[in-house]
């Protein structure tokens, strides 16, 4: 993994967000981890990320982000799972 700083962001069609969103609801139903991959990088996503939903408004558009985030020194082997989800 590469730790050097990135900020991308892809437009996907409707039917690939569905699919994503519905094996990211199931990885956090059940507190697993999983991967997902975006713009070519893999990353494995802990199941103690937190989640959060920002919502931004200015004179001429809205924009709703949904977000998870966890801090690379938690991460250990320790939540390695077999299962993990590619999203």
């Amino acid at each position: 993994m590469s730790s050097a700083p990135r900020d991308v962001e892809r437009i996907y069609s409707t039917a690939d967000v569905v699919a994503k969103l519905r094996r990211l609801a199931d990885a956090l139903e059940t507190e697993t981890p999983f991967r997902i991959q975006i713009a070519g990088e893999r990353i494995r996503v802990p199941a103690r990320a937190r989640f959060s939903i920002e919502h931004e408004r200015d004179e001429d558009q809205e924009e709703i982000e949904f977000q998870l985030s966890w801090s690379l020194a938690e991460h250990s082997d320790a939540d390695t799972d077999d299962e993990e989800r590619v999203v």
